[in-house]
């Protein structure tokens, strides 16, 4: 979340950089800064009123030493009064201080001053390319055709399971999706540095909020009960991320400034409702409910989240580099960052059967945003609690990246190259 100091010290800059992003969640501060001051008075009212007790507390003690009983009575009713009024404070403090936290979890993270100011996804700006669109000498299939012609991915029994949105990876399909994970993951530890962790596929609402993905995005996900039991739907969720529960591992701790960075990596499964929003309904790959993916996430002193951050998308331009694959790398603008980002980049890969980009990763710095939420610090060598800087990127998502794999790699006889990388876990350097 963000600072209530900052808020409170610079409310004006804290609305301009909120209206960047066109939400008009700047329209807000005002009733933020409304119920924190009233939550200060209440608190300010409540000393006052603690340090006249305590007063009356000291003369009850000297007037039944002078044997006056009566007075002292009289006190002692004075002070039940007081307390009276403490508990109602008390009670009102609570409930204010309530509702401005809960309105401090709807504010998004004010984006960074290098973010391009815009509206919507046309307004991001390419930051580069890297290698150039295959040309094909015959009309290149999608990877719905390939994938029907190879049986890699039954489509129709994948819906017969599960409903639409959900696949079906069969002999080839099922071992590249495999091979795909663990060469990420071997890529990612091996080579960049990461620890690799494996964390539990359901978390609670608490891990959800921590990054930023509560309660904006409650609807969203994918809640569950135990058995029929209605009454703990909600108390686990499946993670729509690795981002969730790998982000959360440090939630309410302190680490030493020695242990920063902290790099880790985690292969997970995905679960997510509102990638039926459109075109779920139709055969393919490219929205499903539910899809694999590694992620990377970084802890960090603040100073150095900015270059970690440039690391991280380059760890992620590594595997597709490796994999052969054409992508572009676009710098999100104002109006298309997530909800808890400062600063976003997303890789777009070249899938020549869909004649598009896709998105397969997003690389993000949150800054200390993150952090307050699951109320992470470190302490520095001088003793001082500090909030981290605290990063995550796809390291990559599929399925769209086996989308332009193989849609990149096709050959005019119908079969898929498989990439030098990938051929020590398949033992085939080719899908046919």
């Amino acid at each position: 979340m963000l600072d209530i100091k900052l808020i409170r010290e610079k409310p004006d800059f804290v609305r301009q950089r909120l209206a960047t992003r066109g939400a008009g969640d700047e329209t807000k501060i005002e009733e933020l800064l409304r119920l924190d001051d009233q939550r200060r008075k209440i608190l300010a009212e409540v000393e006052s009123l603690k340090a006249q007790r305590n007063r009356v507390s000291r003369e009850i003690g000297a007037l039944m030493g002078q044997k006056k009983t009566a007075e002292a009575g009289a006190k002692k009713i004075e002070t039940k009064d007081l307390g009276d009024k403490i508990a109602a404070l008390d009670k009102e403090t609570v409930q204010t201080e309530a509702a401005r936290d809960a309105l401090m979890l709807q504010f998004p993270n004010l984006p960074h001053d290098s973010v391009k100011i815009g509206k919507s996804a046309e307004d991001n700006p390419v930051v580069r390319l890297h290698g150039e669109k295959k040309n094909f000498s015959f009309k290149p299939r999608s990877h719905v055709e390939l994938c029907e012609s190879l049986k890699l991915v039954d489509f129709g029994r994948g819906a017969k399971l599960s409903g639409s949105g959900f696949l079906l990876y069969t002999n080839w399909g099922a071992r590249l999706e495999r091979a795909l994970i663990q060469f990420l993951l071997d890529l990612h530890v091996g080579q960049h540095g990461y620890t690799e962790v494996s964390p539990p596929f359901l978390v609670g609402p608490q891990c959800l909020e921590g990054v930023g993905q509560f309660p904006k995005f409650r609807d969203q996900y994918y809640g569950v009960a135990e058995g029929d039991d209605k009454e703990k739907l909600g108390k686990l969720y499946l993670v729509p991320t690795a981002e969730t529960p790998v982000g959360n591992i440090h939630r309410e701790e302190i680490l030493p400034e020695k242990d920063l960075p902290v790099y880790y990596c985690a292969y997970t499964p995905c679960f997510r409702g509102e990638a039926g929003a459109a075109g779920v309904g139709t055969r393919g790959m490219i929205r499903v409910h539910q899809f694999d993916k590694v992620e990377l996430i970084k802890i960090v002193r603040p100073e150095s989240g900015y270059d970690e951050l440039e690391k991280m998308v380059a760890d992620a331009e590594r595997v597709l580099q490796l994999l052969g694959l054409h992508y572009r790398v676009i710098l999100l603008c104002t109006g298309d960052m997530g909800f808890p980002s400062a600063k976003t980049y997303d890789l777009e890969v070249w899938a020549p059967g869909q004649g598009s980009y896709l998105e397969v990763s997003s690389c993000s710095n949150c800054e200390d945003f993150q952090a307050r939420r699951m109320n992470l610090r470190f302490k520095t060598e001088s003793g001082e609690n500090k909030f981290p800087h605290v990063l995550n990127g796809s390291g990559t998502a599929l399925a769209r990246l086996f989308v332009a794999l193989v849609e990149s790699h096709q050959q005019v006889d119908g079969s898929v190259l498989v990439p030098a990388p990938l051929q020590p876990y398949l033992k085939t350097d080719r899908l046919a």
